[in-house]
Protein backbone atom coordinates (compact mmCIF):
# COMPACT_ATOMS: atom_id res chain seq x y z
CA UNK A 1 0.00 0.00 0.00
CA UNK A 2 1.14 3.53 -0.66
CA UNK A 3 1.34 5.12 2.81
CA UNK A 4 1.51 8.58 1.27
CA UNK A 5 -2.21 8.63 0.42
CA UNK A 6 -3.37 10.14 3.81
CA UNK A 7 -1.01 13.07 3.31
CA UNK A 8 -2.26 13.52 -0.23
CA UNK A 9 -5.89 13.45 0.94
CA UNK A 10 -5.12 15.93 3.72
CA UNK A 11 -3.44 18.31 1.27
CA UNK A 12 -6.44 18.12 -1.03
CA UNK A 13 -8.90 18.78 1.80
CA UNK A 14 -6.90 21.74 3.03
CA UNK A 15 -7.43 23.42 -0.33
CA UNK A 16 -11.02 24.15 0.69
CA UNK A 17 -10.16 25.69 4.07
CA UNK A 18 -9.39 29.30 3.07
CA UNK A 19 -12.74 30.00 1.35
CA UNK A 20 -14.65 28.28 4.14
CA UNK A 21 -12.79 30.25 6.78
CA UNK A 22 -13.57 33.46 4.90
CA UNK A 23 -17.25 32.51 4.86
CA UNK A 24 -17.17 31.98 8.60
CA UNK A 25 -15.58 35.39 9.04
CA UNK A 26 -18.61 36.97 7.37
CA UNK A 27 -21.06 35.08 9.59
CA UNK A 28 -22.00 35.85 13.18
CA UNK A 29 -19.64 33.13 14.48
CA UNK A 30 -15.93 33.88 15.04
CA UNK A 31 -13.56 32.63 12.35
CA UNK A 32 -11.64 29.45 13.15
CA UNK A 33 -7.93 29.49 12.45
CA UNK A 34 -6.46 27.49 9.62
CA UNK A 35 -4.27 25.67 12.14
CA UNK A 36 -7.37 24.39 13.97
CA UNK A 37 -8.76 22.96 10.75
CA UNK A 38 -5.41 21.42 9.89
CA UNK A 39 -5.15 19.60 13.23
CA UNK A 40 -8.73 18.31 13.09
CA UNK A 41 -8.44 17.13 9.51
CA UNK A 42 -5.09 15.51 10.23
CA UNK A 43 -6.71 13.56 13.08
CA UNK A 44 -9.48 12.44 10.73
CA UNK A 45 -7.10 11.33 7.96
CA UNK A 46 -4.78 9.58 10.42
CA UNK A 47 -7.73 7.68 11.87
CA UNK A 48 -8.85 6.69 8.37
CA UNK A 49 -5.34 5.44 7.62
CA UNK A 50 -5.12 3.40 10.83
CA UNK A 51 -8.51 1.79 10.30
CA UNK A 52 -7.76 0.85 6.73
CA UNK A 53 -4.33 -0.60 7.48
CA UNK A 54 -4.70 -2.17 10.93
CA UNK A 55 -8.34 -3.04 11.68
CA UNK A 56 -8.94 -6.79 12.11
CA UNK A 57 -11.26 -6.90 9.06
CA UNK A 58 -10.77 -5.43 5.63
CA UNK A 59 -12.73 -2.19 5.11
CA UNK A 60 -13.04 -0.19 1.92
CA UNK A 61 -12.21 3.51 1.85
CA UNK A 62 -15.71 4.36 0.62
CA UNK A 63 -17.26 2.41 3.46
CA UNK A 64 -15.16 4.30 6.01
CA UNK A 65 -15.67 7.75 4.48
CA UNK A 66 -19.42 7.25 4.10
CA UNK A 67 -19.59 6.16 7.74
CA UNK A 68 -17.76 9.35 8.70
CA UNK A 69 -20.17 11.46 6.62
CA UNK A 70 -23.16 9.75 8.23
CA UNK A 71 -21.63 10.43 11.63
CA UNK A 72 -21.43 14.15 10.85
CA UNK A 73 -24.99 14.14 9.52
CA UNK A 74 -26.20 12.52 12.76
CA UNK A 75 -25.28 15.77 14.56
CA UNK A 76 -27.72 17.74 12.38
CA UNK A 77 -31.52 17.83 12.20
CA UNK A 78 -33.56 14.84 11.05
CA UNK A 79 -34.20 16.37 7.62
CA UNK A 80 -30.54 16.56 6.56
CA UNK A 81 -29.17 13.43 4.92
CA UNK A 82 -26.39 11.95 2.79
CA UNK A 83 -27.52 10.22 -0.42
CA UNK A 84 -24.95 7.64 -1.58
CA UNK A 85 -24.51 6.80 -5.29
CA UNK A 86 -26.70 3.68 -5.17
CA UNK A 87 -29.62 5.66 -3.69
CA UNK A 88 -29.35 8.84 -5.79
CA UNK A 89 -31.59 7.79 -8.70
CA UNK A 90 -34.34 6.63 -6.33
CA UNK A 91 -34.08 9.90 -4.40
CA UNK A 92 -34.42 11.95 -7.59
CA UNK A 93 -37.46 9.93 -8.67
CA UNK A 94 -39.05 10.55 -5.29
CA UNK A 95 -38.55 14.31 -5.59
CA UNK A 96 -39.74 14.56 -9.19
CA UNK A 97 -42.47 11.87 -8.92
CA UNK A 98 -41.34 10.68 -12.37
CA UNK A 99 -39.50 7.56 -13.53
CA UNK A 100 -39.03 5.23 -16.47
CA UNK A 101 -41.30 2.24 -16.01
CA UNK A 102 -44.50 0.44 -16.97
CA UNK A 103 -46.86 2.26 -14.59
CA UNK A 104 -48.07 -0.13 -11.92
CA UNK A 105 -48.17 -0.03 -8.15
CA UNK A 106 -47.36 -3.44 -6.66
CA UNK A 107 -47.18 -5.23 -3.32
CA UNK A 108 -45.69 -8.57 -2.27
CA UNK A 109 -47.40 -10.63 0.39
CA UNK A 110 -47.04 -13.46 1.17
CA UNK A 111 -44.44 -14.07 -1.52
CA UNK A 112 -46.89 -13.12 -4.28
CA UNK A 113 -46.18 -10.06 -6.45
CA UNK A 114 -49.62 -8.49 -6.87
CA UNK A 115 -50.74 -5.40 -8.76
CA UNK A 116 -52.44 -2.86 -6.51
CA UNK A 117 -53.34 -0.49 -9.33
CA UNK A 118 -52.13 0.53 -12.79
CA UNK A 119 -51.57 4.24 -13.42
CA UNK A 120 -54.06 5.71 -15.89
CA UNK A 121 -52.60 6.00 -19.40
CA UNK A 122 -49.47 3.98 -18.58
CA UNK A 123 -48.17 1.00 -20.64
CA UNK A 124 -49.61 -1.42 -18.05
CA UNK A 125 -52.99 0.34 -18.17
CA UNK A 126 -53.13 0.18 -21.97
CA UNK A 127 -52.17 -3.50 -21.91
CA UNK A 128 -55.19 -4.26 -19.72
CA UNK A 129 -53.35 -5.19 -16.50
CA UNK A 130 -55.68 -4.87 -13.56
CA UNK A 131 -55.72 -4.61 -9.78
CA UNK A 132 -55.39 -8.07 -8.26
CA UNK A 133 -53.42 -9.54 -11.15
CA UNK A 134 -50.39 -11.57 -10.04
CA UNK A 135 -47.02 -11.08 -11.77
CA UNK A 136 -45.48 -14.56 -11.78
CA UNK A 137 -42.43 -13.88 -14.00
CA UNK A 138 -40.31 -10.87 -15.03
CA UNK A 139 -38.22 -11.56 -18.15
CA UNK A 140 -38.82 -15.27 -17.56
CA UNK A 141 -37.55 -15.12 -13.96
CA UNK A 142 -39.90 -16.37 -11.25
CA UNK A 143 -40.89 -13.49 -8.96
CA UNK A 144 -41.57 -15.52 -5.81
CA UNK A 145 -37.94 -15.50 -4.54
CA UNK A 146 -37.48 -11.79 -5.37
CA UNK A 147 -37.87 -9.05 -2.79
CA UNK A 148 -40.35 -6.29 -3.60
CA UNK A 149 -37.46 -3.86 -4.18
CA UNK A 150 -35.71 -6.27 -6.58
CA UNK A 151 -38.93 -6.85 -8.52
CA UNK A 152 -39.55 -3.11 -8.88
CA UNK A 153 -35.96 -2.55 -10.02
CA UNK A 154 -36.36 -5.17 -12.74
CA UNK A 155 -39.50 -3.49 -14.07
CA UNK A 156 -37.98 0.01 -14.10
CA UNK A 157 -35.33 0.99 -16.61
CA UNK A 158 -34.27 3.28 -19.43
CA UNK A 159 -37.01 4.91 -21.49
CA UNK A 160 -37.79 3.02 -24.69
CA UNK A 161 -36.54 -0.35 -23.46
CA UNK A 162 -38.96 -3.22 -22.97
CA UNK A 163 -39.71 -5.70 -20.20
CA UNK A 164 -41.67 -8.95 -20.44
CA UNK A 165 -44.17 -9.81 -17.69
CA UNK A 166 -46.14 -13.00 -17.18
CA UNK A 167 -49.40 -12.18 -15.44
CA UNK A 168 -52.00 -14.50 -13.89
CA UNK A 169 -55.63 -13.38 -13.51
CA UNK A 170 -57.01 -14.82 -10.21
CA UNK A 171 -60.62 -14.55 -11.39
CA UNK A 172 -60.21 -17.28 -14.05
CA UNK A 173 -56.69 -18.54 -13.20
CA UNK A 174 -55.45 -17.87 -16.73
CA UNK A 175 -52.02 -16.47 -17.52
CA UNK A 176 -50.62 -14.37 -20.34
CA UNK A 177 -47.28 -12.82 -21.20
CA UNK A 178 -47.12 -9.16 -22.21
CA UNK A 179 -44.20 -7.13 -23.49
CA UNK A 180 -44.33 -3.54 -22.26
CA UNK A 181 -42.19 -0.62 -23.43
CA UNK A 182 -40.98 1.58 -20.60
CA UNK A 183 -42.15 5.18 -20.71
CA UNK A 184 -41.80 8.26 -18.55
CA UNK A 185 -44.30 7.57 -15.79
CA UNK A 186 -45.56 10.49 -13.75
CA UNK A 187 -47.10 9.65 -10.40
CA UNK A 188 -50.41 11.43 -9.85
CA UNK A 189 -50.24 14.20 -7.25
CA UNK A 190 -53.58 15.91 -8.04
CA UNK A 191 -56.62 13.69 -7.52
CA UNK A 192 -60.35 13.79 -6.89
CA UNK A 193 -62.59 11.76 -4.63
CA UNK A 194 -63.71 9.15 -7.15
CA UNK A 195 -62.78 8.04 -10.64
CA UNK A 196 -64.87 8.23 -13.79
CA UNK A 197 -65.50 5.09 -15.84
CA UNK A 198 -62.42 5.81 -17.96
CA UNK A 199 -60.17 6.02 -14.88
CA UNK A 200 -59.87 9.82 -14.89
CA UNK A 201 -60.74 11.77 -11.74
CA UNK A 202 -64.13 13.26 -10.95
CA UNK A 203 -63.38 16.61 -9.29
CA UNK A 204 -66.97 17.87 -8.87
CA UNK A 205 -67.91 16.39 -5.49
CA UNK A 206 -71.35 17.91 -4.95
CA UNK A 207 -73.16 18.20 -8.28
CA UNK A 208 -76.16 19.99 -6.74
CA UNK A 209 -74.25 22.67 -4.83
CA UNK A 210 -71.45 22.66 -7.44
CA UNK A 211 -68.63 22.14 -4.92
CA UNK A 212 -65.32 20.82 -6.15
CA UNK A 213 -62.94 18.53 -4.26
CA UNK A 214 -59.23 18.17 -5.09
CA UNK A 215 -56.57 16.20 -3.21
CA UNK A 216 -52.90 17.10 -3.51
CA UNK A 217 -50.75 14.19 -2.30
CA UNK A 218 -47.29 15.78 -2.82
CA UNK A 219 -45.65 18.85 -4.33
CA UNK A 220 -43.77 17.82 -7.47
CA UNK A 221 -42.68 19.78 -10.54
CA UNK A 222 -46.02 19.43 -12.35
CA UNK A 223 -48.40 19.68 -9.37
CA UNK A 224 -49.37 23.35 -9.73
CA UNK A 225 -50.01 22.95 -13.47
CA UNK A 226 -52.16 19.87 -12.88
CA UNK A 227 -54.16 21.69 -10.20
CA UNK A 228 -54.68 24.67 -12.52
CA UNK A 229 -56.14 22.31 -15.15
CA UNK A 230 -58.43 20.67 -12.56
CA UNK A 231 -59.75 24.03 -11.28
CA UNK A 232 -60.33 25.28 -14.83
CA UNK A 233 -62.29 22.11 -15.60
CA UNK A 234 -64.32 22.65 -12.44
CA UNK A 235 -65.00 26.21 -13.56
CA UNK A 236 -66.37 24.89 -16.85
CA UNK A 237 -68.62 22.56 -14.82
CA UNK A 238 -70.04 25.54 -12.90
CA UNK A 239 -68.06 25.14 -9.65
CA UNK A 240 -69.12 27.60 -6.90
CA UNK A 241 -66.82 26.46 -4.07
CA UNK A 242 -63.75 24.28 -3.52
CA UNK A 243 -62.37 21.90 -0.89
CA UNK A 244 -58.58 21.42 -1.14
CA UNK A 245 -57.41 18.31 0.71
CA UNK A 246 -53.79 18.38 1.96
CA UNK A 247 -54.13 15.59 4.52
CA UNK A 248 -51.23 13.08 4.56
CA UNK A 249 -49.26 15.39 2.23
CA UNK A 250 -45.59 15.24 3.34
CA UNK A 251 -44.50 18.19 1.18
CA UNK A 252 -42.04 18.33 -1.71
CA UNK A 253 -40.66 21.17 -3.78
CA UNK A 254 -40.75 24.68 -2.30
CA UNK A 255 -41.21 26.11 -5.81
CA UNK A 256 -44.31 23.95 -6.32
CA UNK A 257 -45.87 25.16 -3.05
CA UNK A 258 -45.24 28.78 -4.07
CA UNK A 259 -46.79 28.24 -7.51
CA UNK A 260 -49.82 26.50 -6.03
CA UNK A 261 -50.39 29.23 -3.44
CA UNK A 262 -50.13 31.83 -6.20
CA UNK A 263 -53.12 30.22 -7.91
CA UNK A 264 -55.45 31.38 -5.15
CA UNK A 265 -54.16 34.77 -3.93
CA UNK A 266 -53.64 37.80 -6.17
CA UNK A 267 -51.23 39.87 -4.07
CA UNK A 268 -49.10 39.86 -0.95
CA UNK A 269 -46.47 37.64 0.62
CA UNK A 270 -46.61 33.87 0.02
CA UNK A 271 -43.63 32.74 2.10
CA UNK A 272 -40.16 33.89 3.11
CA UNK A 273 -36.97 32.04 4.04
CA UNK A 274 -34.06 32.98 6.26
CA UNK A 275 -30.84 31.11 7.09
CA UNK A 276 -27.50 31.56 8.83
CA UNK A 277 -25.40 31.77 5.66
CA UNK A 278 -28.10 32.38 3.04
CA UNK A 279 -29.64 35.63 1.88
CA UNK A 280 -33.23 36.19 3.10
CA UNK A 281 -35.74 35.56 0.33
CA UNK A 282 -39.43 36.34 -0.07
CA UNK A 283 -41.99 35.39 -2.70
CA UNK A 284 -44.98 37.54 -3.63
CA UNK A 285 -48.23 36.62 -5.37
CA UNK A 286 -49.21 37.73 -8.88
CA UNK A 287 -52.69 38.76 -9.95
CA UNK A 288 -52.58 37.10 -13.37
CA UNK A 289 -54.25 33.68 -13.47
CA UNK A 290 -55.62 33.85 -9.91
CA UNK A 291 -58.72 31.83 -8.94
CA UNK A 292 -60.40 33.95 -6.27
CA UNK A 293 -64.14 34.15 -6.96
CA UNK A 294 -65.25 31.20 -4.81
CA UNK A 295 -65.01 30.14 -1.13
CA UNK A 296 -62.40 27.57 -0.12
CA UNK A 297 -61.75 25.13 2.71
CA UNK A 298 -58.35 23.45 3.16
CA UNK A 299 -58.22 20.10 4.96
CA UNK A 300 -55.10 19.26 7.00
CA UNK A 301 -54.03 16.76 9.64
CA UNK A 302 -50.99 15.94 11.75
CA UNK A 303 -49.30 14.37 8.70
CA UNK A 304 -49.54 17.52 6.57
CA UNK A 305 -45.98 18.86 6.48
CA UNK A 306 -43.53 21.23 4.83
CA UNK A 307 -44.84 22.46 1.46
CA UNK A 308 -48.43 21.64 2.42
CA UNK A 309 -47.98 23.84 5.52
CA UNK A 310 -46.70 26.68 3.32
CA UNK A 311 -49.92 26.55 1.27
CA UNK A 312 -52.22 26.20 4.27
CA UNK A 313 -50.51 29.04 6.17
CA UNK A 314 -50.54 31.33 3.14
CA UNK A 315 -54.25 30.85 2.42
CA UNK A 316 -55.09 31.19 6.11
CA UNK A 317 -53.07 34.38 6.66
CA UNK A 318 -54.63 36.00 3.59
CA UNK A 319 -58.09 34.84 4.74
CA UNK A 320 -58.51 33.14 1.38
CA UNK A 321 -59.56 29.82 2.93
CA UNK A 322 -60.56 28.36 6.26
CA UNK A 323 -58.29 25.59 7.59
CA UNK A 324 -60.17 22.49 8.78
CA UNK A 325 -58.94 19.42 10.67
CA UNK A 326 -55.93 18.97 12.97
CA UNK A 327 -52.79 20.93 13.73
CA UNK A 328 -50.15 20.20 11.08
CA UNK A 329 -46.78 18.48 11.54
CA UNK A 330 -44.54 21.54 11.93
CA UNK A 331 -41.73 21.20 9.40
CA UNK A 332 -40.62 24.71 8.55
CA UNK A 333 -37.12 24.07 7.24
CA UNK A 334 -35.69 24.27 3.73
CA UNK A 335 -33.30 21.63 2.38
CA UNK A 336 -30.90 22.25 -0.50
CA UNK A 337 -29.58 19.38 -2.60
CA UNK A 338 -25.79 19.75 -2.96
CA UNK A 339 -24.04 17.52 -5.49
CA UNK A 340 -20.97 15.58 -4.35
CA UNK A 341 -18.44 13.58 -6.39
CA UNK A 342 -19.38 15.40 -9.60
CA UNK A 343 -23.01 14.38 -9.21
CA UNK A 344 -22.49 10.74 -8.16
CA UNK A 345 -23.78 11.36 -4.65
CA UNK A 346 -25.48 14.25 -2.87
CA UNK A 347 -26.05 16.03 0.40
CA UNK A 348 -29.54 17.07 1.46
CA UNK A 349 -28.77 19.89 3.85
CA UNK A 350 -31.05 22.14 5.91
CA UNK A 351 -29.93 25.67 5.04
CA UNK A 352 -32.86 27.88 6.03
CA UNK A 353 -36.22 28.08 7.73
CA UNK A 354 -39.39 29.58 6.30
CA UNK A 355 -41.94 31.97 7.74
CA UNK A 356 -45.60 32.32 6.89
CA UNK A 357 -46.89 35.64 5.48
CA UNK A 358 -47.72 36.92 8.97
CA UNK A 359 -44.11 36.28 10.01
CA UNK A 360 -45.11 33.56 12.47
CA UNK A 361 -43.08 30.41 12.91
CA UNK A 362 -44.06 27.02 11.46
CA UNK A 363 -41.16 24.76 12.48
CA UNK A 364 -41.59 22.53 15.51
CA UNK A 365 -38.21 22.50 17.22
CA UNK A 366 -37.21 19.54 19.43
CA UNK A 367 -38.96 19.74 22.78
CA UNK A 368 -41.52 22.31 21.59
CA UNK A 369 -44.62 22.36 23.77
CA UNK A 370 -48.18 22.18 22.47
CA UNK A 371 -48.71 25.74 23.70
CA UNK A 372 -45.90 27.12 21.50
CA UNK A 373 -46.33 28.62 18.04
CA UNK A 374 -45.60 25.94 15.41
CA UNK A 375 -47.42 24.23 12.57
CA UNK A 376 -50.70 25.47 11.14
CA UNK A 377 -53.68 25.46 13.49
CA UNK A 378 -57.21 25.03 12.10
CA UNK A 379 -59.34 28.16 12.26
CA UNK A 380 -61.24 28.54 15.49
CA UNK A 381 -64.33 26.36 15.46
CA UNK A 382 -63.09 24.22 12.57
CA UNK A 383 -60.97 21.72 14.50
CA UNK A 384 -61.86 18.07 13.92
CA UNK A 385 -60.26 15.28 15.94
CA UNK A 386 -60.63 11.67 14.83
CA UNK A 387 -59.50 8.47 16.56
CA UNK A 388 -56.70 6.28 15.23
CA UNK A 389 -59.18 3.50 14.43
CA UNK A 390 -61.29 5.95 12.40
CA UNK A 391 -58.14 7.17 10.66
CA UNK A 392 -57.11 3.64 9.66
CA UNK A 393 -60.56 2.76 8.35
CA UNK A 394 -60.87 5.98 6.36
CA UNK A 395 -57.39 5.48 4.91
CA UNK A 396 -58.26 1.93 3.83
CA UNK A 397 -61.48 3.19 2.26
CA UNK A 398 -59.54 5.87 0.39
CA UNK A 399 -57.04 3.32 -0.94
CA UNK A 400 -59.88 1.19 -2.31
CA UNK A 401 -61.48 4.13 -4.12
CA UNK A 402 -58.15 5.11 -5.67
CA UNK A 403 -57.65 1.74 -7.36
CA UNK A 404 -58.01 1.61 -11.14
CA UNK A 405 -59.72 -1.43 -12.73
CA UNK A 406 -60.78 -2.98 -9.45
CA UNK A 407 -61.34 -6.72 -9.37
CA UNK A 408 -65.07 -7.45 -9.30
CA UNK A 409 -66.18 -8.62 -5.88
CA UNK A 410 -68.92 -11.16 -5.34
CA UNK A 411 -70.36 -9.33 -2.37
CA UNK A 412 -71.59 -5.76 -2.43
CA UNK A 413 -69.12 -3.26 -1.01
CA UNK A 414 -69.78 -1.85 2.43
CA UNK A 415 -71.29 1.63 2.39
CA UNK A 416 -68.81 4.49 2.64
CA UNK A 417 -67.74 5.53 6.10
CA UNK A 418 -68.47 9.20 6.81
CA UNK A 419 -65.39 11.43 6.65
CA UNK A 420 -65.92 14.01 9.44
CA UNK A 421 -63.11 16.32 8.26
CA UNK A 422 -64.39 16.45 4.69
CA UNK A 423 -67.94 16.92 5.98
CA UNK A 424 -66.76 19.89 8.08
CA UNK A 425 -65.00 21.45 5.09
CA UNK A 426 -68.07 21.02 2.91
CA UNK A 427 -70.25 22.61 5.60
CA UNK A 428 -68.03 25.72 5.60
CA UNK A 429 -68.19 26.11 1.81
CA UNK A 430 -71.97 25.54 1.78
CA UNK A 431 -72.39 28.09 4.56
CA UNK A 432 -70.41 30.67 2.60
CA UNK A 433 -72.46 30.01 -0.53
CA UNK A 434 -75.69 30.38 1.46
CA UNK A 435 -74.41 33.64 2.97
CA UNK A 436 -73.55 35.00 -0.48
CA UNK A 437 -77.01 34.06 -1.75
CA UNK A 438 -78.69 35.73 1.23
CA UNK A 439 -76.64 38.88 0.67
CA UNK A 440 -77.64 38.98 -3.00
CA UNK A 441 -81.34 38.53 -2.13
CA UNK A 442 -81.39 41.24 0.55
CA UNK A 443 -82.75 44.67 -0.54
Amino acid sequence: MNNRWPAIVLAAVLCVIPPYAAQCADSKEPAKSQDDYYELLKAFVDTLDQLERNYVKDLSRRELVEAAIEGMISKLDQHSDYIPPEELDRFKRGVENEFGGVGIEVTKEPGVLTIISPLVGSPAYRAGLSAGDVITHIEGEVTKPLSLLDAVRRMKGRLGTSVELTVRHPSDDTSRTVKLTRELVRVETVMGDRRNDDGSWQFLYDTEEKIGYVRVSAFARHTAGELRKAVRKLGQDGMRGLVLDLRYNPGGLLSSAIQLSDLFISEGRIVSTEGRNTEPQAWEAHRRGTFEDFPMAVLVNRFSASASEIVAACLQDHERAVIVGERTFGKGSVQNIIELENGRSALKLTTAGYKRPSGRNIHRFPGAAESEDWGVQPNEGWEVEISESERRMLWGQRRQRDIVNKVEEAEQEDPDLPDPVLAKGLSYVKGQLALELATQDSP
